[in-house]
């Protein structure tokens, strides 16, 4: 039988939400399930995600969504869909770029979904609704500040401190803020200091105390250059993600995109000396950990042609040659019927070869540069070594934004070399 007629046969339909039933049995009564996404930009991908994590709060009893966002402007999002608000304005009110990836209708209409689920239950069963990320160092400094004057005022001397250290570097856009001017060391026993301090405050406080001392730790090594920053950036979001478990006692469903939810060993990111989000997570918990791609042939996207620009939508041409993409697009037909497709990944020695086969596959983000497909935007990847499951969408749509890139301060960020 050839690898084409192989994909065949395992292809499970995906037509609709109740397609998803053998996902979630693989699931079974794993702790944390992360998804991912192809890109930032694409419907397809978010409304699927959000349509398999109803599924897991509904009948797996998951308590916590992590999304790659930032702690405060999620928290927003958070206090929405756990009371009686809509969180339309809080997802409207994200602010640093790249507003789009939770600034849309896509996400808007998830979280309304997620609010009126919570609404009948008590506060103590209620879903949650969380960020992951580390890009937040001016807003979380100035949580903990506001938290200390009103809670902690023995402890305003430290964080004063650390407020202090960082502003004497500037917060200048056209350098892209602290990362241009922070040398190494600079505030890092301010940091220490500022988590000591409010170790025993409430856990929303803590945990921007933890962005702090995750930013101060990212910007240095975006400094010193190489793939530590990209490390320190993913170890953040899988210690977060644990203190979310143990905050919460209930189990965790994780959106970000391919290239932190797919384990790193299976792609060139491993031989860059780079780890991830799905890696780090899968060596913590083992068999607790279900990891969850995505990929699609072609259609358009929202992303900007630089970082900080104004985003748009932009055509994805059909995948290259010899890519995961082209070689599934070719074993379903196309655009015929079935073309969609749920793929779960059997064990080693009971899958067929094409599981095993490296393949470029594509890796959009929110910077895309169409007409660089043929070298750029894939990651050489072993599918069945970096998922346990795929999700297949031959033909994809741009999100639908909020809003416009409001003008601000743009902050760096790491992608692996690859794409």
């Amino acid at each position: 039988m050839s690898n084409l007629d192989e994909v065949r046969r395992a292809a499970l339909p995906l037509t609709g939400p109740g397609d998803l039933g053998p996902l979630l049995e693989r699931v079974g009564e794993a702790r944390f399930v992360l998804i991912g996404e192809a890109s930032h930009g694409t419907h397809e991908f978010y409304a699927w995600r959000a349509e398999l994590t109803r599924r897991l709060i509904a009948e797996k009893g998951f308590g916590f969504v992590a999304v790659e966002g930032d702690w405060p402007d999620c928290e927003r999002v958070n206090q929405a869909v756990t009371t009686d608000t809509d969180p339309y304005d809080a997802l409207y009110g994200f602010a640093r770029w790249p507003t789009f990836m939770w600034a849309n209708e896509e996400v808007v209409n998830f979280c309304r979904w997620l609010r009126r689920w919570n609404a009948e239950r008590p506060p103590g069963e209620r879903c949650a609704f969380h960020g992951l990320d580390v890009y937040s160092l001016w807003d979380s400094l100035r949580a903990v500040r506001r938290y200390a004057a009103a809670h902690l005022p023995e402890q305003m001397d430290s964080v004063m401190e650390a407020l202090y250290c960082f502003e004497s570097y500037g917060h200048d856009p056209q350098q892209y803020g602290l990362a241009a001017r922070l040398v190494p060391g600079a505030c890092e026993d301010e940091v220490v200091n500022l988590l000591a301090s409010v170790g025993g405050g409430e856990f929303g406080v803590r945990q921007n105390a933890e962005v702090v001392a995750g930013a101060e730790r990212y910007y240095r090594a975006m400094v010193r250059g190489g793939p530590d920053s990209w490390n320190i950036r993913d170890a953040h979001m899988a210690d977060t993600l644990d203190r979310l478990a143990e905050h919460h006692g209930a189990k965790g469903v994780v959106w970000a995109h391919n290239t932190h939810v797919g384990d790193a060993r299976a792609t060139d990111m491993a031989a860059a000396g780079m780890t991830n989000l799905g890696q780090i997570a899968r060596e913590r918990h083992r068999e607790d950990v279900v990891l969850v791609g995505f990929g699609s042939h072609r259609g358009t996207v929202v992303a900007g042609d630089r970082w900080g620009a104004q985003h748009h939508v932009m055509r994805v041409p059909p995948a290259r040659p010899a890519s995961l993409e082209a070689f599934l697009h070719e074993a379903l037909g196309g655009t015929g019927p079935g073309r969609d497709a749920l793929f779960l990944v059997p064990p080693p020695g009971l899958r067929a070869d094409w599981y095993d086969e490296p393949m470029g596959h594509r890796a959009i983000g929110v910077v895309y540069h169409p007409e660089r497909e043929r070298w750029g935007n894939y990651v050489p990847t072993v599918v069945g070594r970096r998922y346990d499951a795929f999700l297949w969408l031959d033909e994809t749509r741009a999100v639908h934004p909020l809003h416009g890139e409001p003008w601000g301060d743009v902050e760096p960020e790491t992608y692996p070399t690859a794409m």
